[in-house]
């Protein structure tokens, strides 16, 4: 039986189905982590009130009729019938009640992002164009304190007050991406695993790296920051390719 069988979710009715096609492509490039990771969106204009993935549902499965919404400042989540993950509560809940400005909220272990997290350095050097888009744009949290339950949190939502930096690098747990809307925040994931992967293969080399100059880092972040509807396209592409599969992760 579906989650939502017997009362469905429309509200929100485009945002869902946005949401739930990175889900499913996320599952696709196997980026997430069996069920253990979350995605977020506010729905609202303070941002307090979200939707976000339920409990212990693989992302290959999530309908946008699956998603749950929830309020960042009701005491009373956790008892619902159908609370969230503790840990997608403690963390998303804290980031949407502090920092509107994070209106999506994504957060993997996805393999090359979590590597260099586990770096006693975890910096990212530009070293391709990858690499540059995010010189300057994430922060890197070197205080892991557990599983992110509410006081882990709201430690790390305090380190997203900068709306420039979008990216926080986790250390010893993975990646949190946070934009404007589904296709923004998901390309953005997108293009930080692949810039993550690159660095990683670079440094299985064994060989100098040749890293960009601030100057170029930056001008190349900007131009992409800039760069016309490519996030807009690539998700625009998702939902059609979905489509043609004839998926359910609009229903």
């Amino acid at each position: 039986m579906s989650l939502t069988s017997l009362r469905p979710n429309i509200d929100h009715w485009s945002e869902r189905v946005d949401m739930a096609a990175t889900f499913r492509w996320t599952a696709r490039l196997n980026m997430h982590e069996a069920v253990a990771n979350h995605f977020s969106l506010a729905v609202n204009d303070d941002g307090t009130q979200f939707l976000m993935n339920p409990n212990q549902v693989h992302f290959a499965r999530i309908r946008a009729s699956d998603l749950l919404l929830l309020d960042a400042n009701d005491p009373n989540v956790m008892e619902q019938p159908s609370a969230p993950d503790p840990t997608a509560w403690g963390l998303h809940g804290s980031i949407h009640r502090q920092c509107p400005h994070a209106r999506c909220v994504m957060h993997v272990h996805s393999i090359f992002a979590t590597v260099l997290a586990s770096l006693a350095d975890s910096s990212l050097p530009p070293i391709d164009q990858n690499t540059a888009t995010f010189y300057n744009r994430y922060v890197v949290d070197e205080e892991f304190g557990g599983l992110a339950f509410e006081s882990e949190g709201e430690r790390c939502a305090g380190m997203l007050s900068d709306p420039r930096k979008k990216v926080m690098i986790m250390g010893n747990h993975g990646v949190l991406v946070i934009g404007s809307d589904p296709a923004d925040t998901f390309n953005r994931l997108y293009y930080f695993e692949r810039a993550a992967e690159t660095y990683i293969r670079a440094l299985q080399t064994g060989l100098p790296l040749r890293v960009l100059s601030d100057d170029v880092a930056e001008k190349t972040a900007q131009e992409l920051d800039d760069y016309p509807d490519q996030a807009e396209a690539h998700l625009r592409e998702i939902k059609a390719i979905l489509d043609c599969e004839s998926s359910d992760y609009a229903t």
